[in-house]
């Protein structure tokens, strides 16, 4: 299983949410490269870089911190947040990105998303499936949609999407456990490569993850508030 640390940036700054509230912001480091580079340094390959005021906004905003996480590290960098037009998209591929994450786009302009597998392949769009209650959100997890979350991956499974970010909302920087009963649901009912985001807490947690068979796993607040050291990824990887 991949240990992806994410990062997400708010004016240019290393922060966390809780539950996805913009109103709980916390910043945790002023310069994202610097966090990276630790990431690095530890054994870490992968980097979960979201675009926070992107996410809300209706076009990539932060695409400068990853162009310099990119070019100063060799982290395998998959991006999100924003990504509302092809425009974006070309932006975020020349700035270094290994893949992109389209979750809003996939909702409410499909057409545009389904041209992103076909243009780049599925190797490098990953389907964003964030949910509360089951029901896909998006803008930023500010609006909730209809859709339900296991029947919204499998219809894009049809259309040649091989890697999925789930999040459960009501889980996300609580550090309160992961949703293994629904990350369970979506590898029987499909055959996608799933990457459990949000809730986890600990080592513990991890090691759950890929118990199930989760192809990857984002690890967030656990890591900026000390539940999870720099050692102990250093290890795992």
């Amino acid at each position: 299983m991949r240990i992806i640390p994410a990062i997400d940036i708010i004016e240019g700054k290393c922060v966390r949410l809780s539950k996805g509230d913009y109103n709980t912001k916390k910043i945790y480091h002023e310069n994202p490269l610097e966090i990276a580079k630790a990431f690095e340094d530890n054994g870490i390959e992968y980097l979960h870089l979201v675009d926070l005021d992107g996410a809300k906004s209706q076009h990539i905003i932060n695409y400068k911190a990853l162009e310099s996480i990119c070019t100063k590290t060799n982290l395998k960098v998959d991006f999100g947040g924003g990504l509302k037009s092809d425009e974006d998209v070309r932006i975020v591929f020349e700035s270094g990105a290994n893949q992109i994450t389209g979750g809003s786009i996939a909702v409410k302009q499909p057409e545009v998303f389904k041209g992103w597998l076909k243009k780049y392949g599925a190797n490098k769009i990953i389907l964003g499936a964030d949910c509360k209650d089951r029901k896909i959100a998006t803008s930023g997890w500010l609006e909730t949609s209809k859709l339900d979350v296991v029947d919204f991956i499998k219809k894009y499974e049809q259309e040649g999407v091989k890697y999925v970010i789930s999040t459960d909302i009501a889980k996300d920087g609580m550090l309160l456990g992961t949703s293994n009963k629904l990350y369970k649901e979506i590898m029987n009912k499909s055959n996608v490569k799933l990457i459990a985001s949000g809730g986890v807490s600990n080592i513990e947690d991890l090691i759950q993850l890929k118990k199930l068979g989760c192809e990857g796993a984002i690890i967030g607040k656990a890591f900026y508030e000390g539940n999870i050291t720099l050692s102990q990824l250093k290890e795992l990887c």
